[in-house]
C-alpha cells in the first residue's frame, strides 16, 4: 500500500483544535443567548471569551502558516464549469454511481465546492462572527471610536446570525466529509492520520 499525504500534522491539529473551540463557543454562546442553562450565564461568558481569544490566536497562526507554506492556494476558487460538475455529481451522479469528476492531487486536495465553501466560511461567515463578537466584547469603548449610535441589539442579532451560519455549515461539512470519500469514513481517517492508503 502506498500512502498519499494530504494533511500535515499542523493542519490536523489546527482542524481538530478549531473544531473543539467552535463547538465550545456554540455551546456557551447559545447559553449566553438564553437557550438553555449549563454552566451559568457568567461562567458561559467567561468560557466563551477565553475560547474566542484562543481561536483568534489559532487563526492568526494558521494565517501565517498558510501564507508562508503557499497552502493558501488550496482555497482559490475553481472555474465555474468545475463547480457545476461537482454540483451535478452531488445532486445526481453520486446516487447513480457516476465517476467522481474531481481527482485529488497534493496540490489540489479540495474539490471545487469544498474550495468555495471554505472560502465563504473564511471570507464571509467568520468576519461576521469575529467583527460582531469583538464589537460586543468592547462595547464600553464604542463612544471613543464613534459607534455610540449603533444599537447593541443589532450587533447581537448579527452575531447570532453568524453563529447560526456556522451551525448550518457543520452538518453539511460532516455529511460530505463522512459520506463522499472513496472509502467509508475515508475523509475522516485522512484528517486523523494525514494520509489515505491506496493500492501500490
Amino acid at each position: 500500500m502506498s500512502q498519499i499525504y494530504y494533511f500535515s500534522l499542523f493542519e490536523r491539529l489546527w482542524h481538530w483544535s478549531q473544531a473543539l473551540l467552535i463547538f465550545g463557543m456554540l455551546i456557551t454562546g447559545f447559553e449566553i443567548h438564553g437557550t438553555y442553562h449549563l454552566f451559568g450565564f457568567e461562567q458561559a461568558i467567561d468560557l466563551h471569551t477565553i475560547m474566542a481569544w484562543v481561536l483568534i490566536g489559532l487563526w492568526l497562526l494558521a494565517l501565517f502558516w498558510h501564507t508562508t507554506t503557499g497552502e493558501w492556494r488550496q482555497y482559490v476558487p475553481s472555474d465555474p464549469d468545475s463547480m457545476l460538475a461537482m454540483v451535478k455529481y452531488y445532486a445526481v451522479g453520486i446516487f447513480l454511481g457516476s465517476p467522481h469528476p474531481f481527482h485529488r492531487k497534493r496540490a489540489e486536495k479540495h474539490n471545487p465546492l469544498q474550495r468555495m465553501a471554505y472560502l465563504m466560511l473564511t471570507m464571509i461567515i467568520s468576519p461576521i462572527v469575529w467583527i460582531s463578537g469583538l464589537l460586543y466584547l468592547f462595547y464600553q469603548y464604542w463612544p471613543s471610536i464613534g459607534l455610540q449610535g449603533v444599537p447593541l441589539g443589532l450587533v447581537a442579532v448579527v452575531h447570532t446570525i453568524g453563529a447560526f451560519a456556522v451551525l448550518c455549515f457543520i452538518p453539511i461539512h460532516l455529511y460530505l466529509a463522512l459520506t463522499t470519500g472513496e472509502k467509508p469514513f475515508g475523509n475522516l481517517v485522512e484528517m486523523i492520520v494525514g494520509h489515505e492508503a491506496r493500492d501500490s
